[in-house]
């Protein structure tokens, strides 16, 4: 078996916990979400639109880091069953906003509130202050990936 260099193993080894540690939080959202009729994605585009009210899809896609195609069609199904609506824009007829309908937004501010108090419990394994630095690391973690993917692609 080959052996790999301290570095190497170090990253090997954070891949696998970040990988671990997200299936762990991930799995009861899944769960607490679908309780309710949903998917996770079907959640986070109302969600969005809870928080930051009327959005054009292409918004949408990019605050909850959908395809423009998996946006389209996450959509389509929210609006089929009454939660969202489509409208124009008044200032650019080719542009789309999406808005929760009053059965969406009931939805919504029903499973919000327990969604983030799963949160909060699933992640109280760290303190909030560690919550912080984690954070932090993360986001430079992912921008450093990030640039390393441009740069490669």
């Amino acid at each position: 078996m080959p052996q790999t260099d301290p570095e190497t193993q170090a990253a090997l080894r954070l891949w696998v916990v970040l990988t671990r540690a997200l299936r762990s939080i991930e799995q009861p959202l899944h769960r607490q979400v679908e309780a309710h009729g949903l998917t996770l994605t079907e959640f986070a585009v109302l969600e969005a639109l809870l928080h930051k009210g009327p959005l054009p899809m292409g918004v949408i896609g990019e605050k909850i880091l959908l395809t423009s195609g998996s946006t389209t069609y996450v959509i389509d199904k929210l609006e089929q069953r009454g939660l969202l609506e489509r409208r124009r824009c008044t200032d650019d007829r080719r542009v789309l906003h999406v808005d929760l309908t009053d059965d969406g937004r009931s939805l919504i501010e029903d499973v919000f509130p327990e969604h983030a108090q799963l949160i909060r419990t699933l992640t109280e394994g760290l303190s909030p202050d560690e919550q912080v630095q984690v954070t932090d690391q993360l986001k430079r973690l992912g921008r450093f990936a990030e640039r390393y993917a441009q740069v490669a692609d």
